[in-house]
């Protein structure tokens, strides 16, 4: 494969740094975004390989929870660290910068304009993980790290009250998981997003009628 030996240094390093607190974004999540990201960015025209690589196995460097009054930097707090371990690993300044502003710009929470190729397509990757159904693992993986409820038993799809995705789970898929698509960077990454939305939809109106509950228009597609 092109780039093992950077993807040895990398899963090496990632390896010594994770300390398997978060399931959600161990090396497998690395893995998965490095091979979209590499994926939309061939599908766009190219890209720097390098770049994406090693901004994928480094963009959660720092990661704290979703509750966590820092979250928006985490995203910023990575690029920092991952400075001198590019450096270490022979990347010189330019591919350093483009790195780390991929890492910075792939946040959904850092709301940073991803401006390269290399950035949109991590930023994409990133995404397309909220999604499908390894998005649904890890939406009730993460929901139960935060104790939230599965849904609201009484008005499961929140028909007559306000979405509250902080305690119920499916509220999420509304407020914004199925809202991803449309934030998506490249014609690649939206293609994608979309086929993944759909498995979404799918849990949603299976969850609905085996609930016996009304699935509103939005969450139809």
């Amino acid at each position: 494969m092109p780039h093992s030996k950077l993807i040895a240094d990398l899963e090496a390093a990632f390896g010594a740094h994770d300390d398997s607190s978060d399931n959600s974004h161990d090396i497998n999540h690395a893995r998965r975004v490095m091979r979209s990201a590499l994926e939309i960015a061939a599908g766009e025209g190219g890209g720097n390989q390098r770049v994406i690589i090693a901004a994928a196995y480094l963009h959660d460097w720092i990661n704290l929870p979703k509750n966590h009054p820092d979250r928006a930097r985490a995203s910023t707090l990575s690029a920092e660290a991952a400075r001198p371990i590019l450096k270490s690993l022979g990347f010189d300044e330019a591919e350093r910068e483009a790195a780390c502003h991929a890492i910075v710009a792939h946040s959904f929470s850092a709301g940073i304009t991803p401006e390269t190729l290399e950035a949109k397509a991590l930023q994409d990757a990133d995404r397309l993980e909220a999604l499908g159904a390894i998005g649904l693992a890890r939406t009730f993986a993460i929901s139960g790290q935060l104790g939230s409820s599965l849904f609201d038993g009484e008005d499961p799809f929140a028909v007559n009250r306000p979405l509250d995705d902080k305690r119920y789970s499916v509220d999420h898929f509304e407020v914004k998981l199925l809202r991803l698509p449309e934030t998506m960077q490249t014609s690649m990454g939206r293609q994608l997003a979309d086929r993944r939305a759909d498995v979404l939809r799918r849990f949603l109106a299976d969850l609905a009628e085996e609930l016996g509950a009304a699935l509103p228009q939005s969450a139809r597609g």
